[in-house]
């Protein structure tokens, strides 16, 4: 075996993270109207947007879908939000089951915060950057919602996750 962290385990995590926070606003949904000044989201729940969302439109360029517009994706309620995860994963969970998908090929992108020109990356490395992103954002949650006074009881760390061993 490999000494290597898997695409398929990465996806995993963030399976068991985004499923934590769900059951976690279900359960204090007041959280979600809390400011927040991550990403330019106003309140908690238009950062969860932002996070899911991002999951969604990165799932849909590396398997060539179309790319659901930012202003498309509801604004919530939280199971509208969840929906843009379970989607981004059922895609990436398609593409890791297909033998034949190519995790190497390149994908040309221009966006304003990569600099200018266009910039190539492998699927691979989208996927990962995107798995990412995500477990980058809960981290951020977890200390807006400590410094708010409401400490999140999700423990989000890849050492206490069973998508690993």
């Amino acid at each position: 075996m490999a000494a290597a962290v898997t695409l398929d385990e990465l996806l995993a995590w963030c399976d068991e993270a985004a499923a934590n926070w769900r059951s976690h606003f279900d359960a204090n949904p007041s959280q979600l109207d809390l400011p927040c000044d991550i990403g330019g989201a106003a309140t908690v729940q238009a950062f969860v947007r932002h996070v899911w969302g991002v999951e969604l439109r990165w799932a849909q360029r590396i398997v060539a879908l179309p790319i659901t517009d930012r202003d498309a994706t509801p604004p919530g309620p939280l199971e509208a939000l969840y929906a843009l995860h379970t989607e981004a994963s059922a895609i990436l969970h398609g593409a890791l089951g297909n033998a034949g998908f190519d995790w190497n090929g390149v994908i040309s992108l221009e966006f304003p915060w990569l600099g200018p020109g266009s910039h190539d990356f492998t699927r691979r490395k989208l996927a990962a950057h995107a798995l990412l992103h995500s477990q980058r954002h809960y981290a951020q949650l977890t200390t807006l919602l400590r410094q708010a006074g409401h400490p999140a009881a999700v423990r989000g760390d890849l050492l206490l996750s069973s998508a690993l061993r």
